[in-house]
């Protein structure tokens, strides 16, 4: 399956987006008018939500009722094959079972409260490190050792507590209060293969709360300003492509060399390596599908002003006669931290040095962003 096909399903899977020949049109319209998509409201979103503890607290709950992406299932290979991190602040263990299925724990032993799993591997069990109360992989207490101790202690009754995992479209989703029913997931999307596999998993933090770094990735109205010798010579400024699908979103941002199409037949047209396309999952995750590689990110809050990226690296398939290699994969990531994240989230971090300065009360959001104002829009609407 090369770029074409997987973008091909992406757009065709769940809601309805545009196809390849169709966002390659658009972008060709906007070139030649000068013009880019638009939204039709502007929106002005007080900075005390970049800074204020109640209302992190809020989010945080939010985070914890809705099924957010915990990982790609690429990253869960093999039956035992375990993921433990913190999500909306509470220590979770995400784990393939050795009947196929994955099923996610509070990362919490029934005894005295000890993590039993830490970073990622492959186990038939946990055991708890603090005192051995051990568990399998379906999160049942098996063993207390001297049990002799714990008189009255039923088995069935202290097992790890369970919440919600579903897995869609290559990625895991958690929910940590309630079930995830079928509904919360109509839109999503069919981002990954089976087989394709993960070459990279990284983890960051920076100084900034979550909101700010998730807008980054959200317009081009920068791309010139702030990517100036990054991003902008290979990319177009203030020229996107915005659709929005309930609270998610899709940007399109073409390089310069999808020109080389003009002379292409439309039905012959690949738009392979020649856009950039960022998805929005509301309300914390993003897939970025690039040339050689797609993304996904959680950006974890980890307090008011601190947020942590939870990245994973796929190697995009291609058609049978031709594989992308790590290192091919590698060198198209490397691109995109060169040519803008980096910059991205240092503007962040800046912009959230400001928010306490009494500057602004609030930001304001124009129809150049769009999708930043979908993302508002629906954050207050969940919220509220």
């Amino acid at each position: 399956m090369n770029q074409t096909d997987t973008n091909a399903k992406i757009a065709t899977a769940g809601p309805q987006l545009l196809d390849d020949q169709a966002v390659i049109e658009r972008i060709f319209s906007h070139i030649d008018n000068s013009t880019t998509d638009l939204g039709d409201t502007v929106w002005t979103e007080p900075v005390d939500h970049y800074q204020s503890q109640e209302r992190f607290d809020a989010e945080i709950a939010l985070l914890k009722r809705l099924p957010v992406p915990y990982c790609p299932s690429a990253a869960l290979p093999d039956k035992g094959s375990y993921i433990a991190r913190k999500a909306a602040g509470t220590p979770l263990v995400v784990v393939r079972g050795l009947d196929g299925v994955v099923r996610a724990f509070i990362n919490a032993c029934r005894h005295r409260g000890m993590q039993v799993a830490k970073g990622s591997g492959c186990s038939r069990s946990f055991v708890c490190p603090y005192h051995a109360w051990t568990y399998n992989l379906e999160g049942n207490l098996k063993n207390i050792p001297g049990p002799e101790g714990f008189p009255g202690i039923d088995p069935e009754e202290h097992g790890l507590v369970q919440v919600s995992a579903v897995e869609k479209g290559g990625i895991v989703y958690v929910m940590q209060e309630g079930e995830i029913s079928p509904e919360m997931l109509n839109d999503t999307l069919d981002f990954f293969t089976p087989e394709q596999e993960m070459f990279e998993h990284t983890n960051l933090t920076d100084e900034a709360n979550w909101k700010l770094l998730t807008e980054t990735l959200m317009e081009g109205y920068h791309i010139k300003s702030l990517h100036k010798e990054t991003f902008y010579p290979y990319g177009l400024d203030n020229l996107t492509l915005v659709e929005t699908f309930g609270a998610n979103s899709r940007v399109t941002f073409p390089f310069k060399r999808i020109e080389k199409l003009r002379d292409v037949a439309p039905e012959k047209r690949r738009i392979d390596g020649l856009v950039t396309q960022v998805y929005l999952l509301f309300p914390n995750a993003s897939v970025a599908v690039l040339s050689k590689h797609t993304s996904l990110v959680m950006l974890e809050p980890l307090s008011p002003t601190r947020s942590q990226w939870v990245v994973y690296r796929m190697i995009n398939r291609q058609g049978d006669d031709h594989q992308i290699s790590h290192e091919d994969a590698r060198r198209d990531a490397l691109f995109v931290n060169e040519s803008g994240q980096d910059e991205d989230r240092e503007a962040a971090c800046a912009i959230q040095e400001s928010v306490g300065s009494g500057a602004n009360d609030h930001f304001t959001f124009g129809y150049f962003e769009k999708a930043i104002v979908n993302f508002h829009q629906h954050l207050a609407k969940y919220l509220d």
